[in-house]
């Protein structure tokens, strides 16, 4: 299938660069909708009339579209991730040794430790600040090169290339922010002077690091896209783009579901697995009166494609390619949500939409990684589907995908909006 679209991988170029945090992804994704004609709800407030809406909570958000449709029509949700895998740091950071400042780190999901060795990295995330009314949260990002995780010398590890690299995430993960010694509250007031604020107002923070090699197509026929955390910001900026295409119409109601928290397991208050978006349908959307039979999810987050050095580690008969179009995911098991049925509907649309698609399942010896989609049927209780866009190095701090995918993802997500 040749490369036709590269605009829209050039656009998920920018969002993913505005995003290095799930609660920056948000950030940007309610931009885009309230430049489309989206307004923002609390979580408190009375069900609006309806039109364009949405709703957030820390990294999540609920968006939907329900002006000119059925109070009885029956819904189209589209559901995607805002976390990545990434190093997050500890409630009391700062540390030293051997004459450098430092800072601990915990690993936050299945991350590829050694992708974030010898990377020059800013940080991101939020701080939580006395108030009059008690707390108030602002969003941080610093962009300097503030840390990095140097790589032990091979003249200092022999056998490194032949064993391989291994980190112990306590001892070997800590970036070096400096020469000289570390204080406590060294690292929350360079968090608090990087947002402008006064270092005696941070309470508490959430913030991680991030690679700061800005995001970009490449190859020879830049036919490629570079880029962190495209599991799952490809999935969250397809959404995004396919509820404001298919904001206006008359038939089944597009939801738009960014939840945080899939890369360790959805259980929290805004993870798949919590109440956010059942309540936000109860309370907004009138989840009750709408036919559940009717209405279907799509778990929408990367696929594994077919690696070139490793082809042995891929089911034979299901091979994934770059630029093959989106990809339907199985799983025995159900650790994807697909069944038959959804399978039709998705394929049916894609035929509506031009877009080809591909399947993938596991080797029958390999075990399987899972989505929000399981978790978002066992809430709701709706058929759901599970797909999405191949990509290498899923996990790593730097990942890699087809450029020509996400506008063919985009362009699915319109077609299931709207069937």
């Amino acid at each position: 299938m040749p490369v036709t679209d590269t605009s829209s991988a050039v656009d998920l170029c920018r969002f993913i660069d505005s995003s290095p945090s799930p609660y920056h992804a948000v950030e940007e994704a309610v931009l885009r909708l309230t430049a489309a004609g989206f307004s923002e709800s609390g979580q408190d407030e009375e069900a609006p009339a309806p039109g364009r809406h949405l709703v957030r909570s820390g990294g999540a958000l609920v968006a939907w579209a329900d002006e000119g449709r059925s109070p009885y029509a029956p819904l189209r949700i589209v559901g995607a991730h805002t976390d990545s895998p990434n190093l997050r740091l500890k409630p009391k950071p700062d540390r030293s040794s051997a004459g450098c400042r430092q800072v601990g780190v915990e690993v936050y999901g299945g991350a590829l430790l050694n992708s974030w060795v010898d990377r020059d990295l800013g940080f991101s995330g939020r701080l939580v600040l006395r108030s009059d009314d008690g707390v108030r949260v602002v969003l941080v990002r610093d962009d300097r090169p503030v840390a990095r995780i140097p790589q032990l010398a091979v003249h200092l590890d022999p056998g490194v290339n032949e064993k391989g690299l291994v980190l112990n995430p306590q001892v070997h993960l800590s970036p070096v922010l400096g020469a000289g010694t570390a204080q406590d509250g060294d690292f929350a007031t360079m968090a608090a002077v990087a947002a402008g604020l006064d270092p005696d107002e941070v309470l508490a923070f959430d913030v991680m690091f991030h690679d700061l090699t800005p995001s970009r197509l490449v190859g020879i026929r830049e036919d490629m896209v570079s880029a962190p955390r495209i599991d799952n910001l490809l999935s969250c900026h397809a959404g995004t783009e396919a509820l404001i295409a298919a904001a206006e119409g008359h038939g089944p109601v597009p939801v738009l579901a960014l939840f945080d928290h899939e890369e360790v397991g959805s259980i929290s208050s805004t993870g798949a697995a919590g109440p956010l978006l059942e309540r936000t349908l109860r309370r907004f959307v009138g989840l009750d009166a709408r036919p559940i039979g009717d209405s279907v999810v799509f778990s929408v987050d990367g696929a594994h494609a077919t690696h070139p050095n490793y082809p042995e580690r891929h089911d034979p008969e299901h091979r994934i390619l770059l630029d093959g179009g989106p990809v339907l995911k199985f799983n025995a098991r159900e650790r994807y949500a697909t069944d038959a049925v959804g399978a039709g509907i998705v394929r049916l649309a894609a035929e509506r939409a031009g877009v080809d698609l591909q399947s993938f399942v596991s080797r029958s010896d390999m075990a399987c990684g899972s989505t929000i989609g399981p978790a978002t049927a066992a809430v709701l209780g709706i058929r759901t589907v599970d797909l999405g866009v191949a990509q290498l190095a899923m996990h790593s701090a730097r990942e890699l995908c087809g450029s020509a995918d996400p506008a063919r993802l985009r362009d699915l997500l319109v077609e299931l909006f709207n069937s």
